[in-house]
């Protein structure tokens, strides 16, 4: 957290919590909360629907939906910032589309919405991407070559 002075001294800035994030694992977590508020924040009292700001938000006839695919695809930027390989942004790309599009559809695109949880499904290739990457290069750490090159 940053510090602005004022005149009763430092204090905490508000406005840096919006900061973009320094860290890699900053950014991960940050499109991780609004991919958990977008799809599966809330439940459905005595049942184990869960559902997010997505299915809300598409409510609103017309800009719902454009309102939460831009939000959606705010986590396929930060994915590609973090240097994600193109096949796997058009797969998350693909996932927004159809959640954008089937989204739209007035009653059937409310319970798609909550089905079909495109920003959690992101998520999800993200994270074993990155897990594969972190692997390999564990191994590439200790693999030592025969030959001796």
């Amino acid at each position: 957290m940053t510090y602005a002075y004022s005149r009763e001294g430092f204090r905490a800035d508000p406005w840096s919590q919006f900061a973009r994030p320094r860290s890699r694992q900053d950014r991960i977590a940050r499109i991780d909360a609004l991919a958990t508020l977008l799809d599966t924040a809330f439940i459905v009292p005595g049942t184990n629907v869960r559902f997010g700001l997505d299915a809300l938000i598409g409510l609103v006839p017309g800009i719902g939906d454009a309102i939460t695919t831009a939000m959606s695809l705010y986590i396929v930027h930060e994915a590609r910032q973090l240097g994600a390989p193109r096949y796997l942004i058009v797969r998350m790309l693909a996932n927004v589309a159809l959640d954008g599009i089937v989204g739209a559809v007035p009653v059937v695109g409310d319970a798609f919405d909550v089905l079909w949880r495109a920003n959690r499904r992101n998520m999800r290739l993200l994270q074993d991407w990155l897990q594969r990457v972190e692997d390999r290069q564990a191994f590439n750490y200790f693999y030592v070559p025969r030959d001796g090159k």
